[in-house]
């Protein structure tokens, strides 16, 4: 089903995740497309739109604090040895039509664009899976390009000089639960042991649902996860960590995630399991 914004995805005729292409928010959310509400097979919502801690956060998309100095995430912008600070300095990603639209997926361009001005080009391609009668999976591929005639670079809080803050890229903003949810990855637990760490895939674990996200290629495995459990729930693969990304005039920067939504609470090994069948590999 579709509307003028949005498109549903469905597995097996279940809806299970909403994406809007033009939303109406204020220029300092950076406004661009995003999934939302995503829910488990069984219908429990596990994404979080514009909650009151962080306004900014919009479901499950793609979002970057700095690029080039546009601010492509939202809120305020940390500036080295000053800190968060609001600056009027916030782009859009504006979503420019489909090459495919179907049930299960969908292929989409959009335009970063900061000051009138066209920075990046993304294609995007989405799709949902069933796995079992409980669990399915987004696959979510996001390719940027630089249209600038000059070499572009993408940083972070963390390459600005704020420690462990390399947010920025695929992003989901899990549901609010009474309890923090449960960090693990294949061979660690707990948000400190598992933030700003590459791992093959890394799971939020509540008692109504699970999230396993994979990267599903070799230059998005070796990108670290940003993780935050006790302060609010949410997840991202973080393209600039130590250093700058930089994407030379005409170059692509590609990055895969692959999602389990499962009902209930996996073990690590029921995450891994579904890893393997939704990645293939």
């Amino acid at each position: 089903m579709t509307t003028d914004d949005a498109t549903v995805l469905r597995v097996a005729g279940r809806p299970v995740a909403r994406y809007v292409t033009r939303p109406e928010l204020p220029a300092r959310l950076s406004p661009r497309p995003y999934l939302h509400p995503v829910t488990t097979l069984a219908g429990t919502t596990v994404t979080e739109l514009t909650p009151a801690d962080h306004a900014h956060h919009l479901g499950v998309g793609v979002a970057v604090p700095d690029v080039e100095g546009t601010n492509f995430w939202g809120g305020r912008t940390y500036v080295r040895d000053r800190g968060p600070t609001e600056l009027d300095n916030h782009g859009a990603q504006r979503h420019t039509g489909f090459q495919l639209r179907d049930p299960d997926g969908f292929v989409a361009e959009l335009r970063w664009v900061a000051a009138g001005a066209e920075l990046l080009r993304e294609r995007r391609t989405v799709a949902a899976t069933g796995l079992t009668p409980a669990a399915w999976a987004l696959d979510f591929t996001f390719s940027l390009t630089n249209v600038t005639p000059d070499p572009l670079t993408i940083g972070s809080p963390a390459t600005n000089g704020r420690p462990g803050a390399a947010y920025g890229g695929f992003f989901w903003r899990a549901r609010k639960e009474d309890r923090a949810p449960d960090a693990f990855t294949p061979d660690a637990e707990g948000e400190d042991r598992v933030h700003g760490r590459p791992a093959d895939w890394l799971a939020l674990a509540t008692d109504r649902w699970t999230l396993v996200l994979a990267g599903a290629t070799d230059a998005t495995r070796r990108d670290p996860w940003f993780v935050r459990t006790a302060e609010y729930p949410g997840v991202g693969s973080s393209l600039a960590s130590e250093r700058r990304l930089a994407i030379a005039p005409g170059d692509t920067a590609v990055r895969r995630i692959v999602t389990v939504v499962a009902d209930g609470r996996l073990d690590r090994g029921e995450a891994a399991a579904l890893v393997r069948k939704a990645v293939g590999t």
